[in-house]
């Protein structure tokens, strides 16, 4: 692939409660669209409510241990990846790629990609993808607006950030990455997006102009994590 756009699309916007098919047919003419402009995309799907649905089932029935959890996460997510796939028609690679490496072999413009085994998210797979194609930039699309300084579901003080280094955005995350953990921007991910250098750019997949103006370069409502 050609210097891909990385999408972490988080399962938020996939499956918020039921499967949002409005926010789908607008994702994918946005795609098609950027595609008729000889762009390429590597998208990393995230699970969505019915993940955590099943998640709490199996902890509440069975005792699931934190890796059969963590299991349940990857198998929802790989199921995500492959109907969004299916969706792109024959822009789409055939299969949805679980390796970094199966991405050398891809001639489509579109490919979906699902996590490989336990003890991260979605996000880490998103990174692992622009390291092995050389991407230098990973948009997350997902249900919050900005990265706060603290959860704003809970203090009415938090404030927004527009911007901010990887130093100092790990500061304000946990430091360790659990299934269904509430955090922008997965713990391990940052830690390995901050040693590669890369730039992530995290805003609401709704409405969709926010990501199409990052895509045309302009000035978008969101928040950057750099390296500096």
């Amino acid at each position: 692939m050609k210097n891909p756009v990385i999408i972490s699309l988080g399962g938020s916007l996939i499956v918020p409660d039921g499967i949002d098919t409005a926010f789908l047919s607008e994702f994918k003419k946005l795609i098609e669209d950027e595609v008729k402009q000889e762009k390429s995309f590597v998208i990393v799907t995230g699970g969505g409510k019915i993940c955590r649905r099943y998640q709490a089932a199996g902890k509440e029935i069975a005792g699931f241990s934190q890796t059969e959890i963590d299991w349940i996460g990857i198998y929802v997510l790989r199921l995500n990846a492959e109907f969004v796939r299916m969706l792109f028609g024959s822009l789409a690679h055939e299969r949805v790629v679980i390796q970094p490496s199966e991405l050398e072999s891809v001639t489509k413009p579109v490919v979906l990609c699902g996590a490989e085994a336990p003890g991260h998210s979605t996000d880490f797979d998103a990174v692992e993808m622009a390291a092995q194609v050389g991407a230098t930039k990973i948009v997350n699309l997902s249900n919050i607006d900005f990265v706060y300084d603290k959860d704003p579901k809970r203090y009415l003080d938090a404030v927004k950030i527009a911007r901010i280094s990887w130093s100092a955005f790990r500061k304000i995350i946990p430091e360790k990455w659990a299934p269904g953990l509430n955090s922008p921007f997965d713990p391990i991910a940052a830690a390995r997006a901050q040693e590669l250098g890369l730039e992530v750019a995290i805003m609401n997949g709704k409405p969709l102009t926010h990501l199409a103006d990052y895509l045309a370069g302009k000035s978008f409502v969101g928040t950057v994590i750099s390296p500096k």
